[in-house]
């Protein structure tokens, strides 16, 4: 991966201090200079949906793995064109905002902001510029909420952000480079995420291996899980630790640290290592997980059912295996009636009903050691992929504010961009921005 060392000759002091010193050349005016907040709705609701990721700015609903709500009509949502800004006004403090390339449809509770002046910037510079960490930083000293996780960025706050201006044709030269870069990043982070997804192709075939065993039993779910049905005595001042759940079998996580009195109205109960976790809303897409040490202690509501395993007769590894298998999917599709989204609930009454193929307990266990190698495996994953998630930032952050000159960069053979490739950028579990949580629970 190549990178440019270089700085620029003579730098000078931006007017908004937090900014770094830029390039002597490059302009700075105020987001107002630029752009204008626009209000124009779709009067078919029929053009394509839009959505604003901290990642990948702003794609296409279309190409992301995202469960959202499908609204009955999308009459009156905001349009946005090419070159606009779309900012996500309760997410702009996670840098969920970005520069559209499309013509397409997003909330009407979003910001959109239109150039006052064509070919001003290039939309992928701005696209850069806008989620570096000393923008974001600006969002949130401006926003307004009463918690970090609500706060919002109005329209007349971002106008007044400065936004710096490097001559177009260096715009392009930044761009080109920085999405060369990105090429090389992204085919790392779908190499390893690859390998991931191999190891789960080979716990699926263990636990396929098991349930083909002469021993196997078909067994009522009731026989051999019980579920949790004794709530938390919720404690006013004790802060407690909510949990989410992504679909898809990519599991828990964890929400902001919240004191007793600010859960709201739901029933909580508190999670074990080795629970087996449902997500009463998106089981049906495979939001099923096994309790970890990190998640001992939480707690989750009554939307989340929580099965103790009888540790005698079957595994929570094993399990959890099944439920993300074929069969053990149109299961959980069958149990979680209702229409799309948010209206197929799980009925865990009926789902313990449901047999369920219970191999010989030595040949579940080599599925549940398998499982924990490969979480292992994941896990150095991760912590690589958040290394070069590191490197990435600090990269973008110094090329677009001009602490390292790209001019005399020209691309080689190896710096190949495909489009198609720079999704592996986005995460695996960046729709919580989505202001969905991936389990349906806002």
């Amino acid at each position: 991966m190549m990178t440019v060392a270089s700085a620029y000759t003579n730098y000078r002091q931006p007017k908004m201090r937090w900014l770094p010193a830029v390039p002597e050349h490059w302009n700075e005016q105020r987001a107002k200079t630029f752009f204008r907040e626009v209000d124009e709705r779709s009067k078919t609701g029929q053009e394509e949906l839009l959505s604003v990721s901290h990642l990948t700015g702003v794609t296409p609903r279309s190409q992301k793995k995202v469960t959202m709500f499908k609204a009955a009509s999308y009459v009156g949502s905001k349009l946005c064109r090419p070159g606009d800004i779309v900012i996500n006004t309760l997410w702009a403090w996670m840098a969920a905002l970005g520069a559209s390339r499309h013509v397409g449809i997003v909330s009407p509770a979003y910001g959109v902001y239109r150039p006052r002046r064509a070919n001003s910037f290039n939309p992928a510079y701005l696209d850069y510029l806008l989620r570096t960490r000393v923008y974001v930083a600006e969002y949130i000293g401006r926003s307004t909420g009463i918690r970090s996780s609500r706060l919002r960025l109005y329209p007349n706050q971002f106008l007044d952000i400065a936004l710096i201006q490097p001559p177009r044709p260096e715009q392009d030269r930044i761009v080109a480079y920085l999405r060369a870069q990105d090429a090389h990043i992204a085919r790392f982070i779908k190499a390893k995420r690859e390998l991931i997804a191999l190891m789960a192709e080979q716990r699926g075939i263990l636990a396929e291996r098991a349930i083909s065993s002469s021993e196997t039993q078909h067994l009522r779910l009731d026989r051999v899980i019980s579920l949790l049905a004794t709530p938390i005595t919720r404690e006013p001042e004790v802060i407690y630790t909510p949990i989410g759940m992504f679909n898809r079998g990519r599991g828990i996580f964890h929400k902001p640290l919240t004191e007793g009195k600010h859960l709201g109205d739901s029933t909580f109960f508190r999670i074990e290592k080795g629970d087996l976790i449902f997500s009463g809303q998106f089981a049906w897409e495979g939001a099923v997980a096994v309790a970890s040490t990190e998640d001992d202690e939480c707690i989750a509501s009554h939307r989340y059912p929580i099965a103790k395993c009888k540790r005698d007769a079957v595994t929570p590894e094993y399990l959890y295996t099944f439920f993300l298998s074929k069969t053990g999917g149109l299961i959980l599709n069958h149990h979680s009636r209702g229409a799309a989204g948010r209206n197929r609930p799980l009925n865990p009454r009926s789902l313990l009903k449901e047999k369920v193929p219970v191999p010989p307990l030595h040949l579940q266990r080599e599925v549940s050691d398998f499982y924990y190698e490969e979480l292992s495996v994941r896990r150095e994953i991760e912590k690589e992929i958040a290394l070069i998630r590191e490197y990435r930032d600090r990269l973008i952050a110094d090329v677009v504010t001009g602490q390292v000159d790209v001019r005399g960069w020209q691309p080689g053979p190896e710096d190949v961009v495909d489009d198609a490739a720079l999704a592996a950028l986005g995460d695996e579990n960046e729709d919580v921005t989505e202001k969905e949580d991936g389990d349906g629970e806002d």
